[in-house]
């Protein structure tokens, strides 16, 4: 990559990465307002607002926050198998990605319930909880990969301390004739 494209995508990345965080931080907010307001017009619109920011905002960043991290990692000295950090950033992110596609379900269920009745059934509860569990939880994910993003721990994984002392670079189990 040249340096204009690389930083370009770097860009991308922490933009999308922390419009991300913030997304979630404001979907945390909704969901202690849903379950803890006795206003039900505001109970109502803190779900309805929540699948939206999840649609329209939190899973788009979230994608885009995937996608750019690979491209910019792959463009970059430090790989994207290289290093612990960067391989710890992907598994993290992949997660955190497939966790929150999962969630949609009880997310869309949730601003259903809130557009169509008066007051949401305490049956619900647990999906109320579940909600401001999930969101507190992502948050703690995504200041994990943060600070994994800012300190990078040393440590090259097997693959990248391989090619620094001249090995092949196809894996050990691999046989060649």
């Amino acid at each position: 990559m040249t340096p204009s494209l690389r930083k370009l995508v770097l860009a991308v990345h922490v933009t999308s990465s922390i419009g991300w965080f913030g997304a979630v931080a404001v979907f945390l907010a909704f969901s202690i307002a849903g379950m803890t307001s006795d206003d039900a017009e505001l109970v109502r619109s803190a779900y309805v607002a929540m699948r939206l920011a999840t649609w329209f905002v939190i899973i788009p960043l979230a994608l885009v926050s995937l996608l750019s991290g690979i491209v910019s990692s792959l463009g970059t000295n430090w790989g994207l198998v290289r290093y612990y950090w960067v391989l710890l950033k992907l598994l993290i992110t992949v997660f955190a990605t497939i966790v929150l596609l999962v969630h949609v379900k009880p997310i869309d269920f949730l601003a259903d319930a809130a557009a169509t009745t008066a007051v949401l059934s305490a049956s619900l509860r647990s999906l109320q909880l579940l909600m401001v569990t999930a969101s507190g939880a992502a948050l703690v994910v995504l200041m994990v990969l943060t600070v994994l993003s800012v300190y990078k721990p040393r440590g090259m994984t097997r693959y990248r301390l391989g090619k620094q002392h001249g090995r092949a670079e196809e894996p050990p189990s691999t046989i060649t004739w």
